[in-house]
Order: structure tokens, then sequence, then C-alpha cells
């Protein structure tokens, strides 16, 4: 269909020329000798028209190989549910339940394991997801038609589908791949709510999969007492480095998702509605509905309008009636004053006097009511199903859909503290306190009235004032539910903790102003390690934290409980694959170590990204790899950029990533825990060391980052209209200034994934030449998760570097001969990690023990080269213009850079 799609829109020819390098691409993967330097001369000769379809061409090719990769996962998905029981499924809730079962798991373990299980996913908008939401709604419609043509369709109707299939092929064609500009913070709001329905759809189904396999195995005596898995959002809260997230940015995203919730229940409230038209003339429901209806009337006058128009008879419909208007009166709750709309602002009382919901217990209460109703109706235990359904909804997504979580680098606070001490006269030059000094002064004045006037101080601060205002006014509003943790990036001591703590006080509305319970709430303050010293340091920052009376006592009004977040990215960017992923596992068996000192629990938030550079991997994999003695049941982890799409689009596939997820929390939270044995932590300490050296080497190297910005497409990522946040945090040009994403996207782009594996090769073959170490490395991969999920992750990564294509990319640097000698450094240490690697696993190739994805790489490799290649001599083109260049040539080779960037990322499924 694609072919023919060419064809007809940009002609034979052109369709020609790239069925021509599609075939010197195949030979050049099976050993032509000169296919390759056949496809360079082809690529270089191409004018810019001609190199526009051919990329094109690839790129669209390889979205709908994609398509093809996920349709045939949910067909395979389908036959294992029809060939086995539900129990049975691997990787499902049903089977996490009948193992914990046979494990000795008695009635009130498995009560107590449900009732402490939290997992939250936490949506961001880090700038990976390349793909307009055009081009995402065009291919999420072929995912239906693909889904259509799968059931027992008639001739007419698979003609049809078929039809719609070419024609959604031919919009995706003549669309534009790239935005034409970044998009605005709202739109990537959006588009993160465009996931939620699907979410909406598929909690429920699977909440009620673990009921049955609960019942199943305990006869009922254990019962799931609250939604174990929910979700939480940076997206509108992330100011880190993001000048474009203001306050008043984040109080519209709270108000957006507020209002999606409510649409959501209000929908959801249609359809039962329609559904629920049973009649009190065929069936005597109990007094209590009644009862309910009459009461209502008689506290919101308003109603008996509104019934007036539902026969008398029908009082689940009336009843339905009643929820669906105040569902209403409660999204008309405004943010900025706190009220209804029209009405003068008043007490919680008040509002619940226009008929407003104060929180969604006060739905579920009212739900209660109708699902009493229908359960004792005739055949009511079906009936009923469908407000169970609505139940779970309303736990799960509450009238928030996801707490939304702030973030800001801890840097900016500082000097946002700096300045109201000098500004109030509480300290003249507070930056040259020492972190003692520092730390005492901001307990010393915590909750003291200081006077500020908004004249004497920069935007900075006045923003980062009147953000911690609105949070306030969000709690009073909308309830603490709405609100998740404060996260503070790059988290370096506890004066950065306080800090928050101090703000949050110091902008808290006097309390003689206030009503309710909510004037005591401080929202969960949470520190970021990133960095491999940060991570090293970070259980002395938790004491210095817990040693400070007033801080401990808000943790113990948050029931002793910590939220400690851990930066995958960063670390990996600062200190090498290997030393990262071991400062990560040994920093979180200190936290909670440090923290049971103090009584206190901790849930880890884990900041994962999507690539393997950056934490990526398969979540389950990576839950089942925590410390032992770390995980009881809490935690949060990000789903970041490309991978939302990936996951979320389609249900079946949604329905399974969160199924792995539930089930690999369940076995890590109710499996006997194994820790790691003595030797074991000592080996890693000296392969973290040496791969920590080895990796230092290489980004430290004089030359190094002049070689990755030449040998890299990294100036054109940046460029890249993908995302509304800054590429660098502080706009300097040094690595470290670099986010991590673009970092990683870059390698990735070349082929050469070196986050994910370098100086993991050469710890591993200097450590096995002494006497034991070799079996003791093949006994850790063998028996301890951690060390074999890192091992894994770091496999997968080498099967998809390809040194072949890299090569071109380092010939960009090949006229200075010190760059030159960077390239033989990474290439080295690739053969000598994939050595490691096969020496641990027994293969004789990469992936050798996953045999589907290593052929799904050998596959897409022949569609990918071609995109590599013409990326090649683009770069190769932009050396002719300067960077500030806006000539009609400079700006379109620009452009078709760009092009390649999101071809390859479809390609290699993971940018950054």
């Amino acid at each position: 269909m694609l072919g023919e799609t060419v064809r007809r829109i940009a002609g034979g020819a052109a369709l020609e020329k790239l069925e021509n390098l599609r075939r010197l691409s195949w030979n050049r993967r099976t050993g032509s000798s000169d296919a390759e330097q056949q496809m360079r001369d082809q690529i270089a000769s191409f004018d810019h028209d001609t190199l526009r379809v051919v990329i094109r061409g690839f790129s669209v090719f390889l979205d709908l190989l994609n398509l093809a990769e996920d349709r045939q996962r949910v067909r395979v998905l389908r036959e294992r549910s029809r060939e086995i029981y539900p129990e049975a499924r691997a990787e499902s809730v049903w089977q996490a339940i009948l193992q914990l079962k046979s494990l000795g798991k008695s009635s009130e373990d498995m009560q107590s394991l449900l009732d402490h299980l939290q997992v939250e996913l936490v949506f961001t908008a880090h700038p990976t997801e390349a793909k307009r939401r055009s081009v995402r709604h065009k291919l999420r419609r072929m995912r239906e038609l693909l889904s259509e043509h799968d059931q027992d369709q008639l001739p007419t109707e698979r003609t049809r589908t078929e039809r719609q299939l070419r024609s959604e092929i031919a919009k995706l064609w003549q669309t534009d791949f790239i935005r034409p500009w970044r998009p605005s913070v709202m739109q990537e709001v959006g588009r993160g709510l465009s996931f939620k329905p699907v979410l909406w759809d598929e909690i429920p189904k699977l909440l009620q999969e673990l009921r049955k396999a609960l019942s199943f195995s305990y006869d009922d005596t254990v019962k799931l007492t609250h939604p174990c898995l929910t979700f939480g959002s940076w997206i509108g809260g992330d100011r880190d480095g993001h000048p474009g997230v203001t306050s008043d940015v984040t109080q519209q995203t709270f108000t957006w998702l507020r209002h999606a919730a409510i649409d959501f229940h209000l929908a959801t409230c249609q359809d039962l509605f329609d559904s629920l038209s049973l009649s009190q003339r065929q069936v005597k429901f109990s007094p209590s509905l009644l009862n309910a209806i009459d009461n209502a009337c008689e506290r919101w006058p308003h109603l008996k309008q509104t019934l007036a128009e539902i026969p008398p008879d029908e009082l689940c419909r009336r009843w339905i009636a009643v929820i669906h208007w105040r569902l209403n009166q409660t999204k008309a709750i405004s943010l900025e004053d706190g009220s209804i709309r029209g009405s003068i602002r008043g007490s919680n009382s008040e509002l619940a006097e226009n008929g407003t919901y104060n929180r969604p217990a006060d739905l579920s209460l009212d739900l209660d009511i109708l699902l009493d109703a229908i359960s004792h109706c005739p055949s009511g235990i079906f009936i009923a199903d469908e407000v169970r359904t609505w139940h779970d909804r309303i736990e799960a997504f509450g009238f928030h859909l996801a707490k939304l979580d702030v973030r800001q680098d801890s840097r900016q606070y500082f000097e946002v503290m700096n300045e109201i001490f000098r500004a109030s006269g509480i300290c003249e030059e507070p930056e040259k306190l020492n972190e003692n000094d520092r730390l005492n002064l901001i307990v010393a004045t915590l909750g003291q009235n200081v006077e500020l006037k908004s004249n004497e101080l920069t935007d900075n601060t006045v923003e980062s004032l009147n953000l911690f205002t609105l949070l306030h006014r969000v709690v009073k509003t909308f309830g603490k539910d709405a609100v998740g943790g404060h996260v503070i990036s790059m988290t370096r001591c506890p004066s950065d903790v306080l800090t928050v703590l101090w703000l949050w006080r110091h902008t808290a509305p006097d309390p003689a102003e206030e009503d309710g319970d909510d004037t005591e709430y401080c929202l969960p303050i949470v520190p970021l390690f990133e960095t491999i010293d940060d991570l090293q340091n970070a259980s002395d920052i938790l004491s210095g934290m817990f040693g400070v009376t007033a801080y401990r006592d808000l943790l113990r009004q948050q029931s002793d409980r910590q939220m400690v977040m851990l930066g995958y990215s960063d670390s990996t960017k600062d200190g090498g694959y290997l030393s990262a992923c071991w400062s990560l596992q040994r920093a979180q068996v200190q936290l909670v170590a440090r923290a049971k000192q103090d009584g206190v629990g901790l849930t880890f938030f884990h900041g994962r990204g999507g690539s393997l550079g950056r934490g990526g991997g398969p979540t389950a994999r990576s839950i089942l790899s925590l410390p032992a003695g770390t995980f009881d049941g809490a935690l949060r982890l990000t789903e970041q950029g490309e991978v939302l799409a990936d996951r979320y689009d389609d249900e079946a596939i949604a329905h399974r990533h969160l199924e792995q997820v539930l089930w690999s929390a369940l076995m890590a939270t109710g499996r006997q825990a194994h820790g790691e044995q003595k030797q074991w932590s000592e080996t890693m300490n000296r392969l973290a060391e040496m791969s920590y050296n080895q990796y230092r080497k290489l980004v430290e190297r004089p030359g190094f980052v002049d070689f990755f910005r030449r040998a890299t497409p990294i100036s054109g990522i940046e460029q890249l209209p993908i995302g509304s946040r800054p590429s660098r945090r502080r706009g300097g040009n040094s690595l470290s200034d670099l986010r991590a994403i673009p970092w990683v996207f870059s390698w990735t782009q070349c082929r050469l994934l070196i986050p994910a594996w370098y100086g993991l090769g050469s710890a591993i073959l200097e450590l096995s030449r002494e006497d034991g170490c070799h079996e003791t490395l093949q006994a850790m991969y063998h028996e301890w998760p951690f060390f074999r999920a890192t091992i894994d992750n770091a496999e997968l990564a080498l099967a998809k570097t390809d040194l072949g294509i890299a090569k071109h990319y380092a010939e960009l640097a090949s006229d200075d001969e010190s760059l030159e000698k960077i390239s033989t450094m990474i290439y080295d240490e690739f053969n000598r990690a994939s050595e490691a690697v096969l020496s641990l696993s027994g293969n004789k190739e990469l992936l050798d023990g996953v045999p589907w994805l290593k052929e799904s790489i050998r596959v897409r490799n022949r569609y990918i080269d071609p995109l590599n290649l013409i990326q090649v001599e683009l770069l190769r083109r932009s050396k002719e213009f300067s960077e500030d260049d806006t000539s009609e040539d400079a700006e379109e080779i620009r452009h078709l850079t760009r092009l390649t960037i999101n071809g390859l990322v479809s390609g290699m499924r993971t940018s950054g």
C-alpha cells in the first residue's frame, strides 16, 4: 500500500529510487562488498527534493512496521488467552497471586501486602516524543483499522477497511512530520491527557482481574481496599530549567486535570443513565433510594426542575441525574478564588449547599446508594458490575485524574532564599553561610512573619512565591489528592529541603481566615539525587533532614513516610552505565537503613527514562531487580516521552504493560527477600570503580565535547521543536550543562549507544582475569536479579549498536587526529563490552537468548541504515554553512536533517 501511495503521489521515478536504495541496503546487510559505497554515492547525488521523498519513504515504512509488530503482539496475547486459563498466563496478576499462595502467604499476609501496595506511574513531558500529535492520530487510526481487519469481516467490509487504510497512508504521506514550532506547555498537557481514556477503561479491568484472582485463591477472605495502581504527572509542573512553566501555567494545568476527570465522570454518569432504565413498576427498590432522591430535592430545590423530565418510577435514573447535577456543580468550582463561578466564596459547608462534592469520597457515598439499590434487584449481581467499575475509577482517578508534581532546581530556591533573607534584613550575605549556619537560620525563621515587598524582589522570587501560594489554594479548593510531590532536583544538602518547607509555611494563608482541617497539611517534599556524588552522599543528606525537629514533626503528620527520587539519567551521564546502576542500587540500601534508624519508611521515586542509557528497559524487570529490603510495596516510576505512545496508544498493549507492572510489584513485595552476598557487593564496588574510571577517561579526554558535537546530530536535536523545554538547563556549552535526554538521543541516532554500555566491558574483562572472579561474575549473572537486569539491558543496547554505521559519523571528525583517537577508544570498548556480556550469558551472539527481538532488530536495520547514511550526508553538507546562516539551502538542509532524526526514532523505537 505504501509503494502504491508513493507512486501515486511522488511518481514512479521517485519510487524507483526509493526501491533501489532499499535493495542496496538489503545487499549491504547480506555481505555485498560494494553495496555500501553504491548507497553513499547515490545519496550524495540526490538533490533536496529526492532526499525528502526518500527520507519520508523509509520513515513511513518504519512507522508501519511498528504498527505491524504491535498488531502481531496483540494477536499473540489474544491467542495465549484463548489457549490457557487466565491463572496460567505468564506475568499476570493471576500468576502472582497463585505463586504467592504457593509460597505460603496466608490471608493475613496477603491482606497486609495489598494494603501496602501502591504503585504510581508518573507521566512526564520530556522532549523525546518526536512525532506530532497529527501523525500519532493517523497511526492510532491505522491501529484501529488493523484491529478491525483481524475480525471476521465480510468481503465488502474488508474492502472498505483496506480502502480506509490506504486513505490514512495517503494522508500520513502528505502531513508535515516536523512541528513548525515547539509545542506550548499546555499543548503537552493536552497530549498527556490524550492517553487517559485508555487508562480510564483499563484500570477497572485490571483491578477486577485482581479481585477474581484473590477470590479464587483466598475464598473472599482478602479484599482490595484501595486502587493499588494510580497516576501522576509532571507536565505543567516541571519548572526545572523551563522558563515556560509559570505559576499561571501550573494553575491552568490543575484546572485542566480536574475538568478532564470530572468530564470522565460525567460521561460515565451519562452511560449509566442510558443503561439503568429500571422501573419501580418492574422491580421494588429499597426505600433508601427514594428517600435519598427526596432529601436531595429538599436540600437543593433546583433539582426538582431537572428531575421533572424523568419518569417518577425510574428511580435509578432520577438518582443518577442528581449525581450528574452535583458533578456539574463541582466542575464549576474555580481555582481563581475557590468559589463557584458567580457566587460568593464560602466555606466547604457553604459550597456543599450549592450541591458540590467536596471530595471524591462523597461521590462514592452517593454511588453506594445506587449500588445498594441495584444489588437487591433480581439479577442485581450482574447489573451492579457497571456501578462497581465506576467505583474503581473514582478511587483511582478522583477529581484530579493524576497528581500533579512540581519540580524545581535546588539552585533556584537557593537564590530565592538568599534574596528573601537580604530583603527582609534577616541576613545581609546569606550566600556566604556554610551549610550548618544556613540550615540553622532557615529553621530559626521557619514560620515567622517575614515582611516582604514585591517591588524589592526579582521576578524569579516573586514567581516562586506565587507558585507556593497557588499550591495552598489548590489544596484548599481542589483537595490534597490533586497535589503530588514537590521534587527538588540537584539536592545537595538538608537546607535545600528545608528551604521548600520554609517557603510553604511563609506562603500559608492566615489560619484565622481558614476553615477545615487543611491548615496543617504540607505537600510531600521530595529530594532528587542525580549525580554519582549526590547518590553517595544521599544517606547523610537524609540524616541531616531527619535531624531537624520541625521536619521530623512534619513526617509524623505524613504517616512517617518520606519520598526520595533517584535520577537515572544524570547519574548515567555523570558516571557511566555500570557505575550509575550500582550507585543507584547501593544508595537505596543505604537510604533505607538510615531511615529505619528514625522509624521512617521510604517510598522511592524512580526517574527512569525510556531509553536504555537513561534507566530504561522492561519496567517489570526493573521492579524485580530492586535491592532486597528496599521495596515494601510503595513506589513511583516515571513514564517518559515516546514510551507513552508505545505503551498506551493500544488498549491491549496498555493492559499488558500495566498487568506486568502490577505482577512484578506483587512478586517483588511478596516473595522472600534474598540479599546479595557480601562477595558480590565487593565485586560490584570494584566493577563500578573500574567502569567509572574508564568512562571518565573518555568524557574528560581533551576534545571529547568537540567530537560529540561534530560526530553526532546534537545540533539538529537541540533545534528539533519536539518539546517545550530548552535542551540545556543554564545555557552553557559544556557536557555538564547538556541535559541527559539530548545526550542519549544523539548517541542513539548514530547507532552508538555508549550511555548504556561504555566502561562495562573493560571492568568485567579486567576483573575476570583474577583467579575465581569469572566464576563469581557468572554466579552473579545467574542468581542476582539486579546484575542480570543490568547485563541484559546492556546486551540490548550493544545489539542495537552498529559500528559500521557509527564509523561514518566518526568520519565527520576525522580531520583531527586527536578526535580520531576518541572513536578508536569507543570501538575498542564496544568489542570488550560485547565479549564481556557473551562470557557471562554463554551465548555465541548478542540476543541469542531472545530470538524474536534479535530478528526484529535484524529486519529493521535494513530500513534504518539508509536514513543514517542520509543523515551523515546532510551533516557533511551542513558544514558549508555557519550556524546563523538563514539562506534557503541552509534551512533546507536543517529541515531534512530533522526529518532523518524523526525517521530514525521510528526505526530504533526510542529517542532519548
